[in-house]
């Protein structure tokens, strides 16, 4: 007697090696393209939380009135102020004598000597041109 023995049906969408069905991979896929994604954000998170924590406490203390601080903050911001006035009345550094005028020529003309002149103040102007290419012919 013969006996004849049909394979088990195939699935569309079905691996013949290990059983597992499309949908299967495609949602393990997924899952580890989130979980990455979630990594990434959670690195971003906290380096945005670090800068936000130093920029709120530093302008906390910027924007806060002066009698809610306590006597070292209003030193500190009383000094910045007046070396702000002072500096804005002078144009330039505050309390710098002649000794500092004569260190601060010198280091100029030793770099216009190094670079070869020009002002030092202003920002260097560039220009550049177009390459010249060869055509070549088929």
């Amino acid at each position: 007697m013969f006996l004849f023995v049909a394979p088990p049906p195939m699935m569309p969408w079905g691996c013949a090696r290990c059983g597992t069905s499309v949908k299967t991979k495609l949602h393990n896929h997924a899952a580890m393209i989130l979980q990455r994604l979630f990594q990434f954000s959670t690195a971003l998170r906290s380096t945005l939380s670090l800068q936000l924590q130093r920029n709120i406490g530093f302008t906390a203390v910027v924007f806060n009135k002066t009698k809610n601080l306590d006597p070292i903050q209003k030193l500190f911001l009383d000094k910045i102020r007046d070396y702000d006035t002072k500096s804005k009345k002078t144009g330039g550094v505050v309390d710098a004598g002649p000794e500092y005028q004569k260190n601060l020529e010198q280091e100029i003309t030793k770099l216009q000597r190094l670079y070869g002149g020009g002002d030092l103040e202003k920002f260097p102007d560039f220009k550049f041109e177009e390459p010249k290419f060869d055509e070549v012919s088929k």
